[in-house]
């Protein structure tokens, strides 16, 4: 069974924001899929379903960003779900928008829903799917721009992105993650 983690923040505020981002990602996984998140528990919703003959989880904590591993381990640990087979989709300023980066490891990178996780799994060995949301502009505050919309411009790109996410989620059933970030880190 695969754990498929999408970090974001509840609330009708943050919908469609930056921040957001891991959110809609599972969305979109959820709908392609037919895999509804209709489950509520582990302070999160949450789906069960298959992937290409894999089982899998689709998840998204509502602990708000900085808690997110409050959600995600006790999840992975009542379906006993090896760190290998998590994976943790979220935003990520160092990286342009219309970028996405696979890693199978790594810090937090200052990322404080990535630094939740990383302390309630008690370790930096699971893997992410990194998506660029760029850094802000005229000295806007980051967290201002992370909660905030993207640009007309922005969106344009990212119907593409959220896309790829969701191909290199079902390709990661089939084959180890390596090779699919492999694959996608060099488009």
């Amino acid at each position: 069974m695969k754990l498929i983690v999408g970090l974001g923040n509840p609330g009708k505020q943050y919908e469609n924001t930056r921040h957001n981002i891991g959110f809609d990602i599972i969305e979109y996984i959820s709908k392609e899929y037919e895999i509804p998140l209709e489950k509520a528990k582990f302070k999160g919703v949450y789906g069960t379903g298959i992937i290409d003959g894999e089982k899998v989880i689709l998840l998204k904590p509502l602990t708000y960003m900085n808690l997110s591993g409050e959600s995600i381990r006790p999840l992975a640990d009542y379906y006993d779900i090896a760190i290998e087979d998590i994976v943790v989709i979220y935003d990520d300023l160092d990286l342009p928008v219309g970028k996405i980066r696979l890693r199978q490891k790594g810090s937090s990178g200052g990322h404080n829903g990535i630094k939740s996780t990383i302390a309630h799994l008690g370790s930096e060995k699971f893997n992410r799917i990194r998506v660029g949301i760029d850094r802000p502009k005229n000295g806007m505050k980051v967290p201002d721009y992370v909660l905030g919309k993207f640009t007309k411009e922005e969106q344009e790109c990212l119907e593409a992105i959220v896309q790829k996410c969701s191909d290199a989620c079902g390709e990661w059933m089939k084959e180890p993650f390596l090779q699919v970030m492999n694959k996608y880190n060099i488009q």
